[in-house]
């Protein structure tokens, strides 16, 4: 027994199209039927309007306009055809009336068509671009992951030179092995940074919260970033924006990871300062909230730029954002708005200013003041 031949897409849709074609033809038999049956003062035109609301979302703009010009003709038509009554100016003004509606109906209807068609391009295009984004993302994720592994197989290698378990190493041998594994633990920290943002960007960022002094933090980031500093005779800075003695600004938050904006913060500063000058970290408080602010002496920041400082991978085309990949400054972002905080820049007229601050701890009494601001 022969198989029957499976229907395709487009049989179904030319079957679709045959029935919808029927269905409106038998509309305007039915139509034409009442109207030319009954005297002229009777208008049944108005029952076109079901034929030109199927055409406009079954079928083509030019079937739909078709439809439409044949219903007002033969509505039109009925004035004169049968021909059995004379025809009043009531009589016109109901067929025009009709031919009015027919005609507001054809145009709504088309332009349905038109936004549903611009509605349908757009979400292809939305389609394509998450598409397109995904790949991007597990490409940038399965490249991070494979530099990582090679990455930290040379740091080890370059620790066993330094530590001579290869034989003897010559003090030139041991300044370039030094070069060499600062280079590479940029690179790691990069590649880091790079995996922590796509992470953050498709399943959020994870806080383990708990009570911190962001003084305490502060002063723990300029620690690290002192080496920096001094190489580029940098001097640094924490101080209260109000009081000369020490006070506790008390937040919920992950300790690691506010520590790596303010890390983040300190060496954009003092990669962008003149050598010589001075960056300071302003500790302070605004209206239930402690505040950061991390002052440069450099060459201040472009308005246009301002409000793209914190985008992923947004470089400037100012001298001051020439250094770096611009992820810093956003996983900054990441993680101060998913404290529920803020964060911004300002340009000074001999630096910049980079700021964020997040909600303060209530119902809690702050570390007692003790000694004075550290310098």
């Amino acid at each position: 027994m022969p198989r029957s031949r499976p229907v395709s897409y487009f049989d179904q849709l030319i079957q679709a199209c045959h029935r919808i074609h029927w269905l409106i033809g038998v509309i305007f038999v039915l139509v034409i039927l009442l109207e030319y049956s009954t005297p002229p003062p009777y208008v049944f035109g108005y029952l076109y309007v079901g034929a030109v609301l199927i055409a406009s979302t079954r079928l083509s703009r030019r079937a739909t306009l078709w439809v439409t010009a044949v219903a007002i003709a033969f509505t039109l038509l009925n004035l004169f055809v049968p021909g059995v009554a004379a025809i009043t100016p009531d009589t016109v003004a109901n067929r025009v009336i009709t031919v009015l509606a027919l005609g507001v109906t054809g145009w709504l209807g088309d332009r349905l068509q038109s936004y549903e068609q611009a509605i349908t391009r757009q979400r292809l295009q939305l389609q394509a671009q998450e598409q397109l984004a995904q790949m991007r993302e597990d490409f940038v994720s399965t490249l991070t992951h494979d530099l990582k592994t090679p990455l930290l197989g040379a740091l080890e290698t370059l620790r066993a030179l330094r530590t001579e378990n290869f034989g003897p190493v010559s003090l030139p041998q041991r300044r370039v092995f030094e070069v060499m594994t600062r280079s590479h633990q940029k690179t790691l920290q990069l590649v880091e940074t790079l995996m922590d943002v796509y992470r953050n960007d498709a399943e959020g960022l994870r806080l383990h919260r708990q009570r911190l002094d962001l003084l305490t933090l502060a002063e723990d980031a300029v620690a690290d970033v002192v080496p920096l500093a001094t190489s580029r005779q940098i001097h640094l800075r924490v101080k209260d924006e109000t009081s000369e003695f020490r006070r506790s600004y008390c937040v919920h938050g992950d300790a690691l990871q506010l520590s790596r904006v303010l890390v983040n913060l300190l060496s954009n500063a003092v990669n962008h300062s003149r050598r010589g000058s001075s960056v300071q970290v302003v500790m302070g408080t605004a209206n239930g909230h402690c505040q950061v602010q991390i002052i440069d002496e450099g060459q201040g920041i472009p308005a246009d730029e301002l409000p793209h400082l914190f985008d992923r991978f947004y470089q400037g085309q100012s001298d001051r954002q020439a250094k770096g990949t611009g992820l810093g400054l956003y996983l900054s972002r990441q993680i101060v708005e998913a404290h529920g905080g803020k964060i911004w820049a300002e340009s000074r007229a001999n630096g910049a200013v980079f700021a964020f601050r997040l909600p303060a701890c209530v119902n809690e009494l702050p570390l007692p003041a003790t000694s004075k601001s550290t310098a």
